[in-house]
């Protein structure tokens, strides 16, 4: 399997062992390599053609590569900070263009997300990547890993949503209240409230989205 670290906190180096080594990133992603590599583009993420349509369809965007061979390739994508997500079995959820590099044993699929993603403008799905392995994720900034218990739900700014792992619940909401219109409020029009009990990544940093501050 191959092995991945972090060199400071803006590039990842996987070390391929030859044979069946291999992973998939980012597409345009490897900055350097040594040893023997081979790279293949693969379409609609990985997934064949039903991924392939389904990302069409919903404006999930997600192209990326496979990397195979024997030695260390390095990735990095617009000097956004990197953290490591090692899976044993779970699934995580990702925004395609936060989602740097996995291991090729990993599957990635799309998962419905409802009302979210269209208030991002990115569609009705999200990524998917579940399995045994390690996947690398990117933010503007580095990523902040919130812990969700029973009892005590978390709102989340879209724009700053990366990625979320266990037994969630999420629920789209308008953030649009008394308080909010009278300019004591946060601000937000949309929030996105997880319930239950798992771990939710947000960068310190947010994307635009359609809907915007109010």
């Amino acid at each position: 399997m191959a092995q991945f670290r972090l060199e400071g906190t803006k590039v990842l180096a996987v070390q391929l062992g030859g044979g069946s080594d291999a992973v998939k990133a980012k597409n345009g992603s490897m900055v350097a390599y040594d040893g023997q590599m081979a790279f293949k583009k693969m379409s609609g993420g990985g997934e064949g053609m039903r991924g392939m349509v389904t990302r069409r369809l919903t404006g999930e965007q997600m192209t990326v590569m496979e990397v195979k061979g024997q030695g260390t390739c390095y990735f990095a994508d617009r000097a956004g900070d990197i953290s490591l997500v090692q899976l044993n079995g779970e699934k995580l959820h990702v925004e395609a263009s936060n989602l740097l590099c996995t291991d090729a044993s990993l599957r990635t699929g799309t998962t419905f997300t409802g009302l979210r993603g269209a208030s991002q403008g990115n569609g009705l799905f999200t990524t998917s990547v579940e399995g045994t392995g390690q996947a690398a994720l990117m933010s503007d900034g580095p990523a902040v890993l919130l812990r969700v218990t029973q009892g005590m739900p978390l709102q989340v700014d879209p724009g700053a949503y990366i990625a979320h792992q266990g037994n969630l619940k999420q629920s789209f909401q308008s953030g649009v209240n008394f308080r909010t219109l009278m300019g004591e409020g946060s601000g937000e029009a949309f929030q996105i409230r997880f319930e239950g009990d798992g771990l939710v990544y947000v960068q310190p940093s947010e994307r635009n989205t359609v809907g915007g501050d109010v």
